[in-house]
Parts: C-alpha cells; structure tokens; sequence
C-alpha cells in the first residue's frame, strides 16, 4: 500500500480491502442479520424521534439559570425560615421543616 503514489489508486485499495472484509465477515458461521421488529417504525418516525434527541441534547448543553436561580433562592428561604424556627425556640416548626 505504500508504493500506491495516487490518492484514488489508494483509496480504491482501502474499498476492496473493506469489501473483502465485509464478504468474508457474511460467511463466517455465527452471523446472522438482525430482524426489523417495528414494522410501523418509518421514516416519519424517525424524523420525530431525531427532533426530540436534539431539543433533549440543546436543553441538557444549555441549562438554563433561572431554574439554578430559583432552586438557590427556595433554598436560601428555606434555611432562613430553619434558622429563625431555631432561634425562637420553635421546635416543632423546625423538625417539620427539616422533613421537608
């Protein structure tokens, strides 16, 4: 393959190679072709389900910071609201928000 000078006479080797490779992979024993087991499942479908992966991959690379903002605000609240339960000596107050 190293005495190959031109790029097609290269890239024709590398296609034969990788057909031999695929013809010998077909006749070993043991192989055999998987089955399509959703016949309904088209190419409608599939446009669908490709749609829903990229929203999912654009919602989980660009998370967004009001949903961070309001988690650390709720939480903050809720810390205050222990720390004064446990400065007025409301016990109760305090156990029942720890639960929460």
């Amino acid at each position: 393959m190293e005495n190959l000078s031109d790029d097609e006479d290269k890239k024709r080797a590398w296609e034969s190679i990788k057909e031999s490779t695929k013809t010998s992979a077909k006749e070993t024993p043991g192989l055999h072709e998987l089955k399509q087991h959703k016949p309904w499942f088209h190419d409608e479908c599939s446009g669908f389900l490709d749609q829903r992966k990229q929203a999912k991959m654009q919602w989980v690379k660009d998370p967004s910071r009001y949903f961070r903002n309001k988690k650390k605000a709720n939480l903050k609240a809720k810390f205050e609201e222990l720390e004064t339960n446990s400065k007025i000596t409301n016990i109760r107050g305090l156990y029942g928000d720890i639960n929460d």
